[in-house]
């Protein structure tokens, strides 16, 4: 009897829906966020605090219920995915949404998006067009292609390139080459989707032109080539060259298809890196079409571009699946964009990807230094470390930077795992990297005008500690 007493007085201890409703921080609320969701998360959270109730709990307090209802229309109508500054040092991340847009690109996208476009028509002629020709010409004159498509990721790319040119036939693929590009997602299987057949030849680590000459049927459509992008390969190993395999293709009368995956517009060697394979370069080795990723190196907005011979561009634009993996129009604008910048000579100056890269370890150096000073606290300092380029591009490559350290000591509560954990919960999440038992934080990767922005969390994160 006691405890059920007990019960019936925690229930009557609960507050009605419209006294919750009544407290400040809910009326704030349902100004910005709504009476229709404030109230069903009330009625909500009534329901869950009459379940532990009847569990044994005692009754919560009123402000542990308006704090929890907060949180909850917060974490509703809070805009997703999030803006976080990357201070990690990894140039395309992967897990951050990759390349960062430039300022074009982002106006682009704004103003194709605040109204209507001539996405699939044609000012000139007064009829419908096609979205393809939106950035058909500027990729012609950056790669020397006879013609082009986007769509909407390079995965994608492949399964059209495959699904257009090999259904139901067999594509020829070296072993060392059946590579996972990500989140668990194989080139097998991207060939499975798309009906070819998958012939592999050669070994993991040793693959000579003769392996494909040895492959190739009257049922054999395409040469596929895929560009270890995203891990290197090293010691006893033998790759035949692209102009190997296109002369191949060239002479059976079959195309040969090369995943370049990052596919560069510049010369990576001139900021000291491994050589990439151009786009350019890849056309003119013989490749009769060059798929690859706007998002990574070339520094633009998600999207799979393929390039190269027209006849073979033209089956890819008819097929139906190109509907279906088809680009949309912010990307498009956005991706026009920053193809833009490329034809202007511009992309070091205006692409966040190439600027990241170009700098120099003194330029990062001198703002590494003005965080330490902005954040004011004693034991951190500017030490030589590296930067990785990341994002399936330049497997193992990275480059010199000067970084802001903070040791173990410095961190507060729970080390460096502990800072790390308060900058990610930061106003402005950071997300930074821990080596040696401290934290740094890479100027390389974080933008120019987000550096208030950064000295900012940083001293939440330190003072929280």
């Amino acid at each position: 009897m006691a405890a059920s007493s007990t019960t019936t007085s925690a229930y009557r201890q609960l507050p009605s829906v419209d006294r919750l409703l009544a407290a400040e921080a809910l009326v704030n609320l349902v100004d910005s966020a709504g009476t229709a969701l404030v109230t069903d998360m009330a009625r909500a959270a009534l329901d869950r605090a009459r379940r532990d109730i009847a569990g044994g709990a005692g009754a919560p307090e009123q402000a542990e219920l308006v704090a929890d209802i907060a949180h909850r229309v917060d974490a509703l109508v809070a805009p997703r995915p999030r803006r976080v500054i990357n201070a990690a040092g990894v140039v395309i991340h992967t897990n951050l949404g990759r390349a960062p847009l430039s300022r074009a690109a982002r106006e682009a996208a704004l103003t194709v998006s605040a109204g209507y476009s001539d996405l699939e028509y044609d000012l000139e002629r007064g009829e419908r067009g096609s979205r393809h020709s939106h950035p058909e010409s500027l990729l012609q004159l950056l790669t020397g292609a006879d013609a082009a498509i986007v769509v909407n990721n390079n995965a994608s790319a492949i399964l059209l390139a495959l699904a257009a040119l090999a259904e139901g036939r067999e594509v020829i693929v070296s072993r060392g080459e059946s590579i996972e590009i990500g989140g668990r997602f194989r080139i097998p299987d991207v060939l499975v989707q798309s009906g070819a057949r998958l012939i592999e030849v050669g070994t993991t680590n040793r693959t000579y032109v003769e392996d494909y000459a040895d492959a190739i049927t009257e049922d054999t459509a395409a040469i596929l080539r895929v560009h270890r992008s995203n891990f290197a390969m090293i010691g006893f190993t033998e790759t035949p060259e692209p102009h190997e395999l296109a002369a191949l293709g060239h002479e059976r009368g079959i195309p040969m298809l090369n995943d370049l995956g990052s596919g560069a517009l510049l010369d990576t060697a001139k900021y000291g890196l491994a050589p990439e394979p151009t786009v350019a370069e890849t056309l003119d080795e013989g490749a009769d079409l060059a798929l690859f990723s706007g998002d990574k190196l070339l520094g633009g907005p998600q999207a799979g571009i393929v390039v190269g011979t027209k006849s073979f561009i033209d089956q890819l634009k008819r097929h139906p699946l190109a509907r279906a993996v088809r680009i949309d129009k912010m990307d498009l604008a956005a991706l026009t964009a920053t193809l833009t910048s490329y034809v202007k000579g511009k992309a070091e100056e205006e692409i966040p990807v190439w600027r990241m890269i170009s700098s120099t370890p003194e330029q990062l150096g001198r703002r590494a230094r003005k965080w330490l000073r902005g954040v004011g606290v004693d034991g951190l300092n500017v030490v030589n470390t590296t930067s990785a380029i990341g994002g399936g591009s330049l497997p193992g490559e990275t480059l010199p930077t000067r970084a802001l350290s903070i040791p173990a000591a410095v961190c507060g509560e729970g080390g460096t795992e502990g800072l790390a954990e308060r900058l990610r919960h930061a106003s402005v999440p950071v997300v930074v990297r821990i080596a040696d038992d401290q934290v740094l934080l890479d100027p390389r990767t974080v933008m120019p005008d987000e550096d208030g922005d950064l000295v900012v969390s940083l001293r939440e994160a330190l003072q929280g500690g």
